[in-house]
């Protein structure tokens, strides 16, 4: 549900780099005839549904998302975390794959994925853009695959703190926004197996815990013989 609409043409107002550039979206935005609108969503609130037309492509400028998709059963899967400044929402087809959620109250930039398109056909800088985008998402989901399929329960949650700590890390400390169900959803473990793994790193002194979801990473060197 949309809570806030603000159109703004985007040429400043960068955000601080995570999986892209600062600039990329901006970039993009600052092509002749785009326009980008921004919206503000709650925890937990829906962003777009799996398998509704995929209109716009998304930037997070505060907070944090999940994408996920609902199995059968009633598990959950979630596919990626996107964090400040990743760009999501970027289909192959004409519906979203996946859902998307505000894991913490959130503010997102997004444009009109016609529009990009369409930029694209007329400006090689931005077509490039688009394709290093695609490639990055399609990365993420080999490695993703990889981790579910070839790693046991500690391999997996060592692989997820680094892959936080290259993200989310300031001064040593890293805030995750995201639960422990929401980590264990997206390493395909129960909640019950990443507090065991989080409290055996802690009892060996691989990590410390400062709040709830406050970690400092003590040994960097171990967690990634654990993820070799």
């Amino acid at each position: 549900m949309l809570t806030q609409s603000l159109n703004t043409s985007v040429t400043g107002n960068k955000v601080a780099p995570v999986a892209y550039s600062p600039d990329q979206f901006c970039v993009l935005t600052g092509h002749a005839g785009l326009v980008a609108s921004e919206f503000s969503y709650r925890k937990d609130e829906e962003i777009y549904g799996e398998d509704e037309p995929s209109e716009y492509v998304y930037q997070v400028i505060r907070g944090a998302v999940r994408t996920y998709k609902l199995l059968s059963d009633g598990r959950r899967q979630i596919g990626a975390f996107h964090l400040l400044g990743d760009v999501f929402g970027l289909e192959s087809g004409a519906t979203h794959r996946l859902a998307a959620e505000a894991i913490i109250d959130t503010t997102v930039r997004l444009v009109k994925r016609r529009s990009l398109e369409q930029a694209a056909g007329s400006d090689i800088q931005v077509a490039r853009k688009l394709w290093t985008m695609t490639a990055g998402e399609l990365r993420h989901a080999e490695d993703h695959m990889l981790l579910l399929g070839r790693k046991n329960a500690m391999e997996r949650v060592a692989n997820f703190l680094l892959e936080m700590d290259r993200r989310l890390a300031v001064a040593g400390m890293m805030a995750l926004p995201m639960s422990r169900r929401d980590i264990g959803d997206y390493l395909g473990l129960t909640l019950e197996t990443v507090s065991r793994a989080l409290s055996q790193l802690h009892s060996e002194g691989v990590l410390g815990f400062s709040g709830a979801r406050q970690i400092v990473l003590r040994n960097r060197q171990r967690l990634r013989s654990m993820d070799a």
